[in-house]
Parts: C-alpha cells; structure tokens; sequence
C-alpha cells in the first residue's frame, strides 16, 4: 500500500541533526525518519498503535521510542532546538497568545493506573477529567503571531484556564543561538476574559509584559460599586487584541490531527509528548 508521509527532505533537513546519537553500548536505533513517520501516522490518522502500514516498520518500535523519549525529555529539548533555530532567523512573533481547547477521551484512554510512577512525570489524574463533555482533557498553550505553538501543556479537562497560565508563561523558554539569555518575556501578551485576574495582571507587570486582555462584566461592575477606591480600569486595546485569532488558528492546527483532538493515550506524558511532536513538524514546515 502506499502511504503519504508527513516529513519534508526539508523538514528532515532541520529536524536530524537534533536527533539522539547511537548509543555507546547496545543496539544501534532504528531509522529515526522512519520512526517519526510511524509516530505522526498513528496520530494524523488516531489508528491502533498495532495498525501501521508495513512500510513504517513494527508498531513497538515507534510506541517505545515516544514513550522513551517522553520520559528523559527528548521531545521537549527537539522543539526547543526547533524554536532556537527559528528566533535566530527572526521567524518567531512575540506578540503572543494563550488560550486552552478542551480535547475529548476515547474509552481507550482510560484504565491507567491511579497514581503516576515514581520515575516519571506522569500526573496522578493522567490529565483526564470529567468535564462539560465527559471524559476529557484540556490542551493550555501559548502561539506566536505566525501562528505556532511556543509550550503547551495538558490538564484534566475541567480544570480552569487562570490556574494553568503560570505553567504556560515558564514553558516559554528560547534559547539565544548566540550568547545571550534564554528568552522568556513575549513583548505583548494576549488572552481573553478567562485570564483577567488581579494576579495575573499582576504577574505579567512585574515581568514588563504589555497585558491586551479584556474585563468580565462581574469585575468591571465591582470596581465601579467600589467607587474611587476601586481604582483605574487596566488598559485594553482593542486594535491590538483582534490579533488575538492567531491562537485560534494555532489549536485549529494541532486539531487536525485526529489523534490529538480526541485523545487514546492512557499516560499525559505520552499525549504531551505527541504534541510536543507536532509543534516540532509545524515549525519544521516554515
């Protein structure tokens, strides 16, 4: 059978020299091409671990390197690489948004153990949770302009946006190519109501991080009943915020991979370790 392939001559061109070397002792690794392949067939097309086309190679392969790799943080440390290559070139926008999308679990996700292994960053909760829409779980992220995904990270489904944005704000770390520090601050931060709070406002001034975030009725009532008191309204600039749809635009992205917008995974360092992947395929294609 004939299978489309998702990884560029150019794309492999940015994305193999941030590849794991051979190791020392041991069996030499399977084709890392070939292996990335598999991984972004199961999730483009949300099959069966056990179901990859031939030309891909055994589906243990591909399910023990995401998981592998997921544990010593070699997804992570690609995509970081990835953004590094693209700030150098100035091909990142700082003008940035965050916002989350509530991803919904196949039955298939569920029936991991209830508490997380010691040697891994799994969540007790696995990050699935019962939300508006059952069984779920929701994707936090912070895009670029352009618009491409800097961090994400996962929570249960009916957790809050606000609780998760200190999380999201120290996942934004670029390294300089050159000497210099690892750039953390965007110029200009856009998010909507949901992360309107005293905090988080607060969070972002001491940084120097320029806030476009509108008021919630309820707040902009309660400081007008608080009078003088209730001090000056926060800024907002309109004009500014309509750029907010970049991040809209970055999650419609990541969705159209079947496998991640209706998440199988039982583990959320698996299914944070596929979006890593994807972030890294998307930057890849610029």
């Amino acid at each position: 059978m004939s299978v489309r392939l998702v990884i560029t001559d150019a794309m492999w061109a940015r994305i193999e020299p941030l590849m794991p070397v051979d190791p020392v002792r041991g069996r030499r690794w399977a084709d890392h091409r070939r292996t990335l392949e598999a991984i972004a067939w199961k999730y483009r097309t949300c099959s069966p671990w056990r179901t990859p086309p031939p030309e891909l190679g055994p589906f243990q392969t591909a399910h023990k390197r995401l998981i592998r790799w997921a544990v010593d943080g070699t997804w992570k440390r690609i995509l970081t690489a990835v953004l590094a290559a693209a700030d150098a070139n100035g091909e990142v926008g700082w003008t940035v948004s965050v916002d989350s999308t509530v991803c919904r679990a196949h039955q298939h996700a569920a029936g991991a153990r209830k508490k997380g292994a010691a040697d891994r960053s799994e969540p007790d909760d696995h990050a699935l949770g019962c939300s508006r829409g059952r069984l779920s779980t929701k994707v936090h992220l912070a895009s670029d302009s352009r618009p491409r995904p800097l961090t994400l990270h996962v929570t249960a489904g009916q957790a809050a946006d606000a609780p998760a944005f200190e999380a999201i704000m120290a996942g934004i770390r670029v390294p300089r190519a050159s000497l210099g520090r690892t750039r953390t601050r965007p110029q200009t931060l856009l998010a909507d109501r949901a992360y309107s709070s005293r905090a988080i406002r607060g969070h972002l001034r001491r940084r120097g991080i320029r806030a476009v975030m509108p008021q919630p009725t309820d707040q902009i009532g309660h400081r007008l009943r608080q009078g003088r008191a209730g001090g000056r309204p926060p800024t907002f600039d309109a004009e500014t915020y309509k750029q907010r749809n970049a991040v809209e635009r970055c999650i419609n992205r990541i969705k159209q991979w079947r496998g991640l917008a209706m998440r199988t995974d039982k583990l959320a360092i698996a299914y944070q370790a596929a979006l890593h992947l994807v972030a890294t395929l998307i930057w890849a294609r610029r």
